[in-house]
């Protein structure tokens, strides 16, 4: 466990909860270098959390934000965002994690999970939840009541991702969510051929698009060697989840 002493800077406070040290440290280092964020700890445990947060809340400085890894070696960070309800902490939480199971994220929604970023992601990636984070604590920072309406459904909407896409250049989500469905609703590998027809799109289109989602940890390529040539490439749907994605 990596604490700050004393008040600590101003600016959003952050605890980074991430198991793998690697991981942890990478994530503590986009948020110091965030304007207008400081990272107040790094921890890796569920328990190391929970006294932290704890410890910080005795001395009269809560922590604002916590970046959540949800599989953690002594729990589920979820069972932690209920445990610190619970118990009266405040902190805002972004789940940073590689789970991609939708009832995970309905799961994270019901635990006040304020966003969910999806490993791997890039620096700019986090940037960007962090920078729509501050927008929102501003736009809520002011006492009284809300204007209407139109101001409590701004402030939401600060949280969401932006319209703009994060995909690499030439890749359309439209045609990604295509060929990921075609590839997960497949019973075998596909070639990039085959996965092209079923989606629709060239054999050269649908290479790129799966080679984002192998990049992306959500689909693996190996080889299928047949009675001659050479072995085809094939792609798959990446089954379950390796434990030491987080």
């Amino acid at each position: 466990m990596t604490p700050r002493g004393g008040s600590g800077p101003p600016g959003i406070s952050v605890l980074v909860v991430e198991d793998d040290p690697v991981a942890a440290a990478a994530h503590t280092l986009y948020v110091e270098r965030e304007p207008g964020f400081h990272a107040a700890g790094t921890v890796h445990s569920c328990a190391e959390a929970l006294r932290f947060l704890e410890r910080a809340r005795a001395a009269g400085t809560p922590v604002d934000l916590t970046l959540l890894d949800l599989y953690l070696p002594d729990g589920h960070g979820l069972q932690l965002c209920r445990t610190l309800r619970a118990a009266g902490h405040t902190t805002d939480v972004i789940a940073v994690t590689s789970a991609r199971d939708l009832a995970m994220v309905r799961q994270a929604v019901s635990a006040g999970v304020v966003q969910y970023l999806l490993k791997p992601f890039s620096a700019a990636a986090l940037h960007d939840r962090l920078e729509r984070y501050a927008r929102y604590r501003h736009s809520l920072g002011r006492t009284g009541e809300a204007t209407g309406q139109d101001e409590v459904d701004q402030a939401f909407a600060l949280l969401r991702t932006p319209e703009r896409s994060t995909l690499p250049k030439g890749l359309s989500a439209p045609t990604l969510d295509t060929v990921a469905a075609v590839l997960r609703e497949a019973a075998t590998g596909l070639s990039a051929a085959a996965a092209g027809v079923a989606a629709g799109v060239s054999r050269i289109t649908a290479r790129r698009y799966l080679e984002h989602l192998v990049d992306t940890g959500r689909a693996v390529r190996e080889p299928q060697y047949g009675s001659v040539g050479r072995p085809e490439l094939c792609y798959r749907w990446k089954a379950g989840r390796d434990r030491s994605e987080g």
